[in-house]
C-alpha cells in the first residue's frame, strides 16, 4: 500500500511539473495580473509535450497520455458486466491437471531401458518416442509372430495345391478338408501370437512392421507418447529395469485445466452446470481467468459443510498451474441484471464515484459519475451512469485518477 501511494506521489509531482510552464518575460505588462493564454498557444522554451491534458466537456473529466506514458502504465480495458452482486458466488479453489488430458505411460512388460528420449518440461506431440526398451519377453513374442506367419504362408501354399488337384479330381475330398484345417489352424496360431503383441502396446502397423532380416533386435521397443502434452514426470535412466505396469513418464496436455471450488452448503442452490466461473489467483493479482462450470457433487464434507465443485478453465498460454490456490466466482442466472466491475476500477473524486473510459483518440480516457450499489467478491454494481456492454477502465484506474487529479491542480495553478 505504500509503495502504491509512494508511486502516485511521485507520479503527481511528475506532472505537476511537466504542467506548469514558466512565465514569458512580457507575461503581464502589470504587476500581479497574468496574461491568459490563448487555446492552442504554447510557452516559448517549453518544448517537450504535455503529459496529461484536462478538459471539461459538459462535465466530463479527460485525461490524455503519451505514447510512452501508455507504454509504462498498465491500462487495461474491459466490459461492464451484466449481473448483480447478489449473483456472485464467492469460495476458495485450487487448479488441478485435468485428468482427461493426462496420460501416465509405461511399458506393459518387464524391460530394460536402452534410451531416454524424452526429458522432463519435453512438448511431445502423440506418437513421439519416449524412451528405447529392451525386453526379453517381447523378443519371445515376435519370433512366435514371425515363426507362425511362416507357417501360414507354407500351410496355405499347401492348400492351394490340394485344392487344384482336387479340381482335377487328382486328390480326394478328404485331403483338401483336412488342408483346409491345417491353413485354420496356422492361422488361430498367428492370430494368437498378433494379439499378444497387441497386448504388449504394438500398434498394426508396429505389428506388420516386424522382420526377421533387420539390424534392429527383435527385443528392441519404443515406448511412445499417446497425447500431445509436456513431461511432468521422468522417473527412468539409461540401464534401468522397469517392471510391467510401472508408468515413469507422465504427459499432461495443459491446455485446459480443471478448477476444484469448495462451496458453502447454502450457496449450492443456484449452482447448475454450464454457469460461468472466473478464477483469481493471489500470484496474479491482475489477471482473470475464465471457465465454465461442469460438475457438482451429490456430496456434503461432514466438517466444514461444503461441497466439490469442478470448472474446466481454458489454458492456452500455460499460466495456470496444478496447485495454484486462488478465489473461484461463479455468476449464478438472476432475473435482475444492471452492471458489474471490479472494485479496483471504481475510484473516488469528491464526493462521486468515478470510472474511466475510452475517450475519443488513442491515449484518452474520460472519468464518469456513476451511481453504486452491492459489492460482493470483488465486484461492484453499477446502478447509474453505465449500461452493461459499456467499455470501462478495469486495470490502471488508479493511475489515471492520479493522473486527472495532477493535472486539474497544474491547470489550476497556471491560471
Amino acid at each position: 500500500m505504500m509503495n502504491r501511494i509512494f508511486y502516485a506521489f511521485l507520479v503527481a509531482m511528475m506532472l505537476v511539473l511537466g504542467g506548469c510552464s514558466e512565465p514569458s518575460e512580457d507575461s503581464g505588462a502589470e504587476a500581479g495580473h497574468d496574461e491568459p493564454v490563448e487555446a492552442g498557444q504554447s510557452h516559448e522554451g517549453d518544448d517537450h509535450e504535455r503529459e496529461e491534458r484536462v478538459d471539461e466537456d459538459a462535465g466530463a473529466r479527460q485525461v490524455e497520455l503519451t505514447q510512452s506514458q501508455l507504454e509504462r502504465l498498465d491500462i487495461r480495458l474491459g466490459e461492464v458486466r451484466p449481473g448483480t452482486a447478489g449473483d456472485l458466488v464467492s469460495a476458495p479453489a485450487t487448479v488441478a491437471f485435468d485428468r482427461d488430458r493426462i496420460a501416465r505411460v509405461g511399458p506393459r512388460l518387464d524391460a530394460k531401458v536402452v534410451e531416454v528420449i524424452a526429458d522432463l518440461g519435453d512438448r511431445v506431440p502423440a506418437g513421439d518416442p519416449l524412451a528405447v526398451l529392451d525386453s526379453v519377453a517381447l523378443g519371445k513374442a515376435k519370433a512366435r509372430h514371425l515363426t507362425t506367419k511362416a507357417r501360414v504362408d507354407t500351410v496355405r501354399a499347401n492348400f492351394e495345391r490340394q485344392r487344384r488337384l482336387n479340381e482335377k479330381q487328382i486328390v480326394s475330398e478328404a485331403e483338401l478338408l483336412e488342408a483346409r484345417a491345417r491353413l485354420a489352424e496356422a492361422r488361430a496360431e498367428h492370430d494368437a501370437a498378433d494379439e499378444e503383441l497387441r497386448l504388449y502396446g504394438m500398434s498394426p502397423e508396429q505389428i506388420d512392421a516386424v522382420r526377421p532380416d533387420t539390424e534392429q533386435p527383435l527385443s528392441r521397443y519404443v515406448l511412445l507418447s499417446p497425447i500431445d502434452g509436456t513431461i511432468e514426470h521422468r522417473d527412468v535412466v539409461p540401464g534401468q529395469t522397469v517392471r510391467a505396469g510401472e508408468t515413469p513418464f507422465l504427459v499432461v496436455n495443459t491446455k485446459a485445466m480443471w478448477l476444484m471450488i469448495q462451496v458453502a452448503e447454502r450457496d449450492l442452490a443456484g449452482l447448475r452446470a454450464g454457469q460461468a466461473v472466473e478464477l483469481r489467483l493471489r500470484s496474479m493479482p491482475d489477471r482473470r481467468f475464465t471457465g465454465v462450470l461442469d460438475w457438482i457433487s451429490t456430496q456434503l464434507d461432514e466438517q466444514t459443510r461444503s461441497a466439490r465443485v469442478r470448472a474446466v478453465l481454458e489454458n492456452p498460454d500455460g499460466a495456470l498451474r496444478a496447485g495454484m490456490f486462488g478465489t473461484a466466482t461463479i455468476r449464478v442466472e438472476s432475473q435482475t441484471q444492471v452492471g458489474l466491475v471490479p472494485t479496483d476500477a471504481i475510484q473516488r473524486l469528491g464526493p462521486d464515484d468515478m470510472v474511466f473510459v475510452p475517450g475519443e483518440g488513442s491515449g484518452k480516457f474520460r472519468a464518469v459519475a456513476v451511481k453504486t450499489g452491492a459489492e460482493n467478491a470483488g465486484d461492484v454494481e453499477i446502478i447509474e451512469g453505465l449500461e452493461p456492454g459499456s467499455a470501462v477502465v478495469i486495470g490502471g484506474a488508479f493511475d489515471l485518477m492520479s493522473a486527472l487529479t495532477a493535472a486539474t491542480r497544474s491547470a489550476a495553478h497556471s491560471h
